[in-house]
């Protein structure tokens, strides 16, 4: 590492909170109006990640913006019964904040939604900076969130860190020129990350300690 971290750009869904769940069942929900018995679990996992904009373009133009409105409706109205944090995400983004990290949320969800996670699992107090889909022009892997995050933080790329679950996470850090770091908790897996040559993965939260150079409290 030729430059110490001090900076950490999170994404949200399912890297701190865990939104799995929520996420495939506004999916199926969606589809299954518009296609009955056509899409299963299975088939809306490469959905994770992109935009729904990219998604449900890419499944029918014509009627993709009435469908990402059955989409949010449904996700909204589920979000907290089925949203959790990940075990030591808590602990170890306290610690951090303690430290005198700085720390931002890099998202690809719109703001609000990324607001509700963030309020529901009490890790708003500790996040400055939130990059949604509606601060920028392009969502990773584009560096332009990431670059936006950096510079409302007064950091350099060369001292900051992209954590995430999905490979647009990883790509945005290495477009943006920053370090990057997967979590083998993905729903897509440990093997699926590495394809896409991270700094360093975690097995668990409390492992981005480690790599920062702070002793866990």
């Amino acid at each position: 590492m030729d430059k110490k971290i001090s900076t950490l750009l999170f994404d949200l869904d399912g890297t701190l909170i865990d939104t799995n769940e929520l996420i495939i069942t506004s999916y199926l929900h969606t589809l299954e109006q518009y296609y009955p018995g056509r899409f299963g679990r299975d088939d809306v996992l490469p959905f994770m990640g992109p935009t729904l904009e990219d998604v449900f373009n890419g499944i029918d133009h014509e009627q993709a913006e009435e469908m990402i409105k059955v989409y949010r409706t449904f996700n909204v109205e589920q979000h907290d019964l089925l949203v959790k944090e990940f075990n030591g995400v808590f602990e170890t983004i306290r610690t951090l904040h303690e430290n005198g990290f700085k720390l931002a949320i890099v998202s690809t969800k719109v703001r609000d939604v990324v607001l509700k996670g963030l309020v529901l699992t009490n890790l708003d107090q500790f996040f400055d900076v939130v990059i949604s889909l509606d601060e920028v022009e392009n969502a990773k892997p584009d560096p332009e969130p990431l670059e936006k995050a950096l510079h409302l933080l007064g950091s350099s790329s060369d001292e900051a860190i992209m954590i995430g679950d999905n490979h647009h996470d990883i790509l945005g850090g290495k477009n943006a020129g920053t370090y990057t770091c997967g979590v083998s908790w993905s729903l897509k897996g440990r093997d699926y990350l590495e394809q896409y040559e991270p700094d360093y993965i975690l097995d668990q939260m409390a492992d981005l300690l480690d790599i920062v150079g702070v002793g866990a409290k």
